[in-house]
């Protein structure tokens, strides 16, 4: 049972750092254009 006392502390702190990582990512414009990467990959690009 004492593991327990390690192990919910440890759950909240990994739980909290993800939501910041996401908070930043998502503050950060990452997930503003989701569509233009699988679009670029078919786009054909020789300028011949």
């Amino acid at each position: 049972m004492e593991v327990l006392y390690v192990l919910i502390p440890l759950g909240v702190l990994v739980a909290l750092a993800s939501g910041i990582a996401f908070w930043a990512a998502a503050q950060g414009g990452q997930f503003d254009d989701l569509e233009a990467h699988g679009r670029s990959a078919l786009a054909d690009d020789d300028a011949r």
